[in-house]
């Protein structure tokens, strides 16, 4: 019988976030706050208190209440990406958003994760990736190294452990092809109750 997990072994002393303790103070304390709080409703105010920070976001990207960003230099969106109440970026390293990404309400983004089989409990980093187009539906998660291919979906509560291919729709725990996402030729109008 081998011996368990020996955490006061457990030394990140290795990793570095990016940033001096005073500007991960100045984070947390101040713009993290102001970030996540719903008394902010502009995301004009959000994308510049990102961009203050160190993050890189592009135009017209609509930042809902209760964003949570761990570090803001390890962060990219682009251009008119959405990004719903409640996401999680969890960035211990990069994460790059594409363009016209929809990120919907409680996703969750890990870049860091632990190696199980390692008796120090290991910290493992891995960015994630997410192209242009794609859409990260309700309260997905996206593990470390993982990839999102151009206009693909994750479908809701789902588990995403590998790399997505473009325009390709996943759904489950661990997230599964379902079918490919195909594109309606002019765009539908539809009204509710109508």
């Amino acid at each position: 019988m081998t011996s368990g997990p020996d955490l006061a072994r457990y030394d990140n002393s290795w990793y570095s976030p990016g940033r001096s303790i005073l500007i991960r103070s100045l984070w947390f304390a101040l713009g993290l706050p102001i970030l996540r709080s719903s008394l902010n409703p502009s995301s004009a105010l959000r994308r510049g208190l990102l961009r203050m920070f160190g993050a890189k976001v592009g135009k017209n990207v609509v930042l809902k209440p209760g964003v949570v960003v761990k570090y803001p230099w390890l962060l990219t969106v682009g251009e008119n990406s959405w990004i719903g109440e409640g996401v999680c970026f969890d960035n211990v390293a990069q994460i790059d958003v594409g363009a016209n990404v929809c990120i919907s309400q409680a996703v969750y983004l890990c870049t860091g994760n632990h190696d199980w089989s390692d008796p120090c409990f290991r910290l493992v980093l891995g960015p994630i990736t997410i192209k242009s187009g794609a859409w990260l539906c309700l309260r997905s998660t996206i593990c470390p190294g993982v990839t999102i291919g151009e206009r693909a979906v994750v479908c809701a509560g789902s588990v995403v452990t590998r790399d997505i291919p473009a325009e390709e729709v996943h759904a489950g725990n661990p997230a599964r092809f379902i079918r490919l996402r195909n594109f309606q030729q002019e765009p539908m109008h539809s009204t509710v109750g109508a």
